[in-house]
This record gives structure tokens, sequence and C-alpha cells, in this order.
């Protein structure tokens, strides 16, 4: 009955939500057809006068528009593009810009023109008094995109920044202070937890958060969502044992190791166990000299091993690895593993250790964006995502129609019996369509596979482009000639790269050709996680009202259906050439990448459920801090706790340097006990998985735990404090902290994490089971 009410209930929201929905489109409608009544007038404006017109809109309250504002608004915008940057937005794209107006993502298709809407969309938010961030995908789009864009704010009177992975934090400072500021969402977020570190005002680098104007929004709000930044600082030179490395290498899978469905996590058998205690002099294991640290070096190993993949999850350059970002099919600079795993991927590729650390903070992604008051954004391939949108940002999505219709055909699945056949099967489509001087678009899931086909095609003579992680700074240009006559293009994922793919090449020289031979055509070599991400793919081809083409080629033994849909049955209709003919393979296929993304979702769930108390631990935390940080509140309190040795200090080097030396010290302490209670909390969820073995509520016995425990955090941090403003040695110089051991990480980075950090509750608790089970024995 319950869950009846519920779906009743969730319908007739719908039901509210779609009706409201109309109604709010049809007055937005009106508002841009009032804003072409304007258009005639305008043009016979000045610059100068254009720039006035668009100040008396201006305002300090961050209030909304009214019709006729918004209308007007709406109507400079237009003609300011039209003068700066040579483009006359469509009616669609003015309809978009009010809706993110409105904190909405909208769902506009490829080629639509989402950047100039988000630019309009920005202006008109810091006209209001609004400070704008506008958060894209990667280093390069934020850089593009601001450029770009430039000329418009600036008729507006508007300032604009960029920021990228490199920028440095003298460069970060102004372009934070600039009205709208782009940058890659990872970067926002890293310079948050970077902030909450220093300990001078001075230091800090961004403002206050406002509006975030989300690019690709569903990638970042949901496939991103419960990714962790991780913020660390360095403790000492890194150590990876190789001879771990060497033993792993040999251990065999089903009789040494066995991995999860979904090949997230790895374990040892019994025989793989003992198998490495020979290897390593015949020692225990599960011995308390070996069970708290040589047995996680063991497993660490077997995780780079096994679950890491050369050139596929991380490339090696320079003497270095580099993360591979899967959702955006580019290397993550500046990133890495936690230290053990990033220490074994390196031992296992023979590299020098890189230094080590520990977690000063971390947030996530979901976290980062719900820190703004304001949020919008947009994507092609929203409405997908809608119910997550709802239901973890409380956001609408609004669809924009085409400004003209799709043509674009998309052809059912072509599904093969093996990958063999399959890989056979791309080749030739490929060859076909390159022999006619088709242009050809090829996505493909990782660098390994991309480079795979591309020697594929090299030995029948068939010339493509690569873009993959490890040239992805040359993107633009590859993609901009990815619709010329003759062209092949083989990328890893295609989501958020950004550049249109006009018909004919960069210049247009080949159109006519291009479109009697149907336009661009799309082939994916297999389906994504998330059918977004087809559709992303599809939406390069076929851009405002252009011919195309696309088609998906699967596989029944490919990984999206044996890690998804393993108990699938075995197709009973293939043809010589592989092809599956059975009316139930493609449902296969389907069902797989459905299981695939409920999976995912579940992932998300879980780690918002448990960062949601963390989240407010940190923004207690992070009051307490900025108080400590900005005034004189950790002088105050020491006085009142230690008022002999204040008097004194205050005597001896003056008031200044007492609050300045009470501040450090303070910010030190809550700092180091954070540090800790994070690094308690990461433990704790290690082990929660054991309450199920009782039937507990894992999530209730983590709150249980996390909550006294922040509790004593803010005392023993008090406490800590008093300790040392005692001991501590304070000159005209400040408190000699280094002196006392008090020392502060020399340099920090940032830590890129993919994965379920707490599982289903079944999975902990089996793995539980099989490690009780395995002490014991």
């Amino acid at each position: 009955m319950g869950d009846r009410a519920n779906r009743l209930s969730h319908w007739f929201w719908r039901l509210l939500q779609g009706r409201s929905a109309a109604v709010d489109a049809k007055r937005r409608n009106s508002v841009v057809r009032a804003a072409g009544t304007h258009q005639q007038r305008l043009r016979e404006l000045t610059d100068e006068q254009l720039t006035e017109a668009a100040a008396e809109l201006r305002r300090t309250d961050r209030a909304d528009y009214s019709d006729a504002d918004l209308a007007l608004f709406l109507a400079l915008a237009r003609e300011g593009s039209r003068r700066t940057l040579d483009l006359d937005p469509f009616d669609v794209q003015l309809l978009s810009a009010t809706w993110l107006l409105s904190g909405q993502v909208v769902q506009m298709a490829t080629g639509e023109g989402k950047t100039l809407s988000g630019a309009i969309a920005a202006i008109g938010y810091a006209l209001r008094g609004w400070t704008v961030h506008v958060a894209s995908v990667n280093d390069y789009l934020a850089r593009r995109d601001a450029e770009w864009m430039g000329p418009l704010y600036r008729l507006f009177g508007v300032g604009v920044g960029w920021i990228t992975s490199s920028s440095t934090p003298q460069e970060r400072r102004p372009a934070y202070a600039e009205d709208v500021t782009y940058a890659p969402v990872s970067e926002l977020g890293f310079d948050l937890l970077r902030d909450r570190t220093v300990t001078e005002v001075a230091e800090l680098v961004a403002p206050e958060p406002g509006v975030v104007l989300v690019d690709e929004a569903d990638s970042v709000l949901v496939d991103e969502a419960r990714v962790p930044l991780v913020l660390a600082g360095s403790v000492d030179e890194g150590s990876a044992d190789r001879d771990l490395a060497a033993v792993v290498r040999l251990l065999r899978a089903g009789m040494h190791y066995e991995t999860d469905d979904e090949a997230r996590n790895v374990y040892l058998t019994g025989a793989g166990a003992e198998a490495v205690e020979r290897a390593l002099g015949g020692i225990d294991l599960y011995s308390a000299e070996h069970v708290g640290s040589t047995l996680p070096a063991v497993n660490v190993a077997l995780h780079a091993e096994v679950l890491l993949t050369k050139d596929v999850d991380y490339l090696v350059r320079e003497g270095k690895v580099q993360l591979i970002n899967h959702g955006r099919g580019r290397v993550a600079r500046l990133q890495r593993w936690p230290d053990g795993l990033q220490a074994a991927v390196e031992a296992k590729e023979a590299l020098p250790a890189s230094a080590t650390g520990e977690v000063l903070d971390t947030i996530t992604v979901q976290s980062l964006i719900k820190h703004y008051p304001k949020v919008c954004g947009m994507t092609g391939t929203a409405l997908a995502a809608s119910d997550q949108l709802r239901d973890f940002y409380q956001l609408r999505v609004a669809e924009i129609p085409p400004n003209e219709p799709c043509v674009r055909v998309d052809e059912p699945d072509r599904v093969y019996a093996t990958v063999e056949a399959k890989n056979k099967a791309v080749v030739a489509e490929i060859a076909a369509a390159h022999a006619t001087g088709r242009p050809v678009l090829v996505g493909t899931p990782d660098v390994a596979e991309s480079e795979q086909l591309a020697a594929r095609l090299a030995e029948l003579d068939v010339p493509c482009v690569v873009l993959n992680a490890k040239n992805d700074a040359e993107e633009a240009a590859i993609i901009a000639e990815a619709g010329a006559h003759g062209a092949v293009t083989v990328s890893t994922q295609m989501a958020g790269r950004g550049t249109d793919i006009r018909l004919g090449g960069a210049d247009g020289a080949d159109r006519d050709r291009v479109v009697e031979l149907g336009g661009l055509y799309v082939i994916g070599t297999s389906r994504h996680y998330t059918s977004r991400l087809d559709d992303q793919l599809r939406g390069r081809s076929g851009r405002q009202g252009d011919p195309g083409g696309s088609v998906f080629f699967s596989s029944m033994d490919g990984e999206l259906v044996t890690r998804h849909a393993p108990d699938a049955p075995a197709p009973t209709k293939v043809d010589a050439d592989g092809l599956v003919t059975d009316k139930g393979a493609r449902h296969t296929i389907d069902h797989a990448q459905r299981v695939a993304e409920a999976t995912n979702l579940e992932v998300h769930a879980n780690t918002w459920r448990y960062n949601q108390l963390t989240a407010e631990h940190r923004r207690i935390l992070g009051e307490r801090r900025d108080a400590l940080l900005r005034t004189d509140l950790a002088a105050r309190e020491l006085a009142e706790r230690c008022p002999e040795r204040h008097a004194a200090v205050l005597e001896a080097v003056g008031e200044q340097v007492l609050e300045d030396a009470a501040r450090q010290i303070a910010l030190h302490h809550l700092d180091r006990c954070w540090a800790e209670h994070l690094a308690m909390l990461a433990d704790l969820r290690e082990g929660i998985h054991l309450w199920a073995l009782s039937r507990e509520s894992p999530i209730a016995e983590f709150h249980r735990a996390a909550i006294p425990a922040f509790k004593e955090l803010l005392g023993e941090a008090d406490r800590r404090t008093e300790e040392s403003f005692l001991e501590v040695k304070i000159t005209d110089s400040g408190a000699e902290l280094g002196a006392a051991g008090l020392r502060r990480p020399n340099a920090t980075w940032t830590y890129l994490v993919h994965e379920n950090p707490f599982g289903s509750d079944l999975e902990r608790t089996m793995r539980g089971v099989g490690k009780i089970l395995k002490g014991a024995l």
C-alpha cells in the first residue's frame, strides 16, 4: 500500500509540475517575442549607448527580472552579440537564457549554441549583483569560452576571467575578482579546499559563492557527483614495494583472486593468500604482525595490477603515471590516487615513487555544487537525468526545442556474438563509409581501444585521426575537421568536447558533397554505461538540421553485458559473420545498460547518504575556522583560558603579534583534528559493513559513531591549542611552531577517486564474513 501511495504521489507531483512548467514556458515564449519589438530601436544605438542601456538594468540586490526588463535585456543581448561576436542568437537561445536565469537546467541539442546562451544568462545574473562561476568540464573549454565571449561581456560592462588547473594563485585571485569566472568544476572545488588550509586572509583565493552555471550539467551533477575532490598534504618521500608488484603479477584470476561483478574490488582467495605467503618467505598474512601492514599492501598491489589498466585508467608519460578521467576521456592533470594505490601503480610500472601525504580535506562534487545559493545548467541530455537532478538538487529540467528539426537517421544497434566479430564489423563499416568520402566519427570507450582501432584501419589503408587522452590539447583542431570530406576521426568520450562539427570541414568548403553523402556518420564501438553518453555521441551528427546518421555496435560478450547482465541467454540466431539476429539481443543490451545506470545511481545515493553528515560537519567547522582566520577570536579565547600566559605574551610582543600567534596555533590544531577525523571516518566506513551482520543499519551506525566523534573534535582542538599556547615560544617574529613540531605540509596536491566507497550492504556483509572466516582459519 505504501509503495502504491508513493507512486501515486510521485505521479501527481509530476502532473502538477508539468502543468506549471507549461504555463511558465508560455510566459517565457511571450517574453522572447517581446524582445523582438526592441530590435529596430536598439540597432540605431551606438555601442556606448548600448552599454548605458544595459547599465540601467544593473541592481545590487540580486532581484529577479520583471518580464519587461527581461525582454529588454534579451534584446540588448541579441544586439550586443550581433555586434561583438557576429552571432545573431536564435529565439531558442534567448529562451534557454530565460530558463537559466530562473535557476533551471536546460536541455539543448548539440550545435544549438549553449555557449552563447550560457554567456547571456551569466551577464543577466551579473547585472543583478550576482557573482557567477561558469563550471566547465575542462581547462580548454574554460579558457576558450571566456575569451570567445569576452567582447560581449565587455560591451555590457561585465568583467570576465578564466582559471585552469595550471593557473597560479596570483592568476586565480584576479580571475575570481571578475563578475563572471569560467573554470573547470574540479578547480572550483580544489580552490575551496585550499582556502580551508590558509592561515592568512590575504592567502584566500575564491570569493563567496553566488551562482554556478554548470556546463554539461548531467555529466557534472550526476555522473561525477559522487567523485570526491581530495586535497592532500605532503608528509615524506613515497615508497612502494616492487617485490609485492612482482608477486601479485604472478597470481592467476579465478585461482588466486576474484573480482566482484562490477570489477570495483578484487579479493585474494585462500590459494592466493597461501601463494603470497610462500613468496614472501612463509609469513602469515593474517597474523598480528602482518594483518595491519603487509596484508593491506598486498591488497593495494593486487588492485593496481588487476583493476587498473595502462592506457585505459592511466597513461605513463615523461616517467610519471597520469590518470585518465573516464567521464571526459582526458588526462586528469595534477591529480592522483590515494597514496597507497598511487605508489602501487608506480611500482607496477617500475617508476620512482612520488611523495606521500595525508588527506587534509575532501568534498564531493555534489557538496560543492550545493555550496552555491543558486544553481543552473545546460546540457544536451538532461531529460534522462531529470529524476536525479530533482531528487539530489531540487532542479527542474526545461527542454528547449531545436532551431531546426533534427533529421539524423539513428539506426538500430548491430549486435554481434563476440567482441572479435563486432570489431571486424566496425572496421568494415568504417572502411565502406570512407570509400564513399562520407566523414565518419567513431566513439570508443578508452585510449587502448582507440589506438587498436586506428592500427586496424591503417592495415586497410584507411587514414584516421585519433583524439584521446594522449593528445587532448589538439582536440579543437581535430574536431573542427571531423566533418570534412573523407575524414575519419576516432575519439574517446565525445561528451564535453565543446566544438561543433561542421559539414565540409571548418571552412565548409565541401559541405554540399558531404550533404549529398548523408552528412556525418557517427559509429559507436560499444554502448556506454549510460544512455546519455550514447546520445551525446549521436548528437555530434545532425546539428542545426544537417543530415547525418548514427549506429552503435555491441557484442554479447562485451563488458557491458558480462558485467551487468551475466545471466543473459546465449544468442541462438547468429549469421556467419557473427551478427546476432535474435529479437531479444537488443533487449539484452538495453537491459544491461539500465542495470549499469541503476548501479551508478545506487552508488550516487550511497555516497550522498554518507556524505550528508560529513558535509554538515564541514560547514560547522568551516564557520569556526573562518572566525578564527578573520578575527581575534583565538586570542580572546586563550585570554579566558590562559590569562597569565596571555598577559605575559602580550607584554612581551604586543597585541598584533599575540593575535597572529594565537591564530596560527588554533588553526593548526583545528586543521590537524579535522584531518584525523577524516581518517577515522575512512576507517569507520571500511568496517561499517560488519553492522549488517547483526541486521543493524550501517548508515545509522555510521552516524552513531561520527556525531560524537565530531563533537569531541572541537573540544580536542581547543585542548591542544591551549597546551601549545602554554608551551610554544612566541617572539617578536611570531610563534615558533616548527620548533615545537607543529609543521604544516610543505606541498599539497589533489586526488581523483572513482570508486564506490561503500558498496551495497550485501557486498559489505559477505566481504566481512569472508574476512572473519579467513581470520578464524
